[in-house]
């Protein structure tokens, strides 16, 4: 198995995580949800906390999905800093190199 493929399969791993996290927060949710609604019948109750997992778990996702955008638009631009920020240091040190040689070239001549 390469590298690739095994951090592909820890991500599919921690998705799966995740999901059934989610999923037992919004049983949990809408239980006590339920709970609070007394009046409801049984098949009410299964109905209303059908429901309410269903709307939680969307919600959940839409969540994830804007976070995981956010994440790539902040890679992007992190990416984009850290380069400019490795061509200014190698002109700087492009530089330094040849300031470094001229002098040693002018004390060299002088000498």
């Amino acid at each position: 198995m390469t590298a690739h493929e095994e951090r592909d399969l820890v991500r599919q791993i921690e998705g799966h995580l995740l999901l059934a996290a989610a999923r037992e927060e919004s049983r949990g949710a809408a239980a006590r949800l339920s709970s609070r609604l007394g009046w409801l019948t049984d098949t009410q109750r299964e109905d209303v906390e059908r429901q309410f997992e269903a709307e939680y778990l969307a919600l959940a996702r839409l969540t994830w999905g804007r976070t995981a955008e956010r994440a790539q638009e902040l890679r992007q631009v992190y990416e984009s800093r850290y380069r400019a920020l490795r061509r200014r240091l190698l002109a700087c040190g492009v530089l330094g190199c040849a300031l470094l040689a001229a002098a040693v070239l002018v004390v060299s001549a002088a000498a």
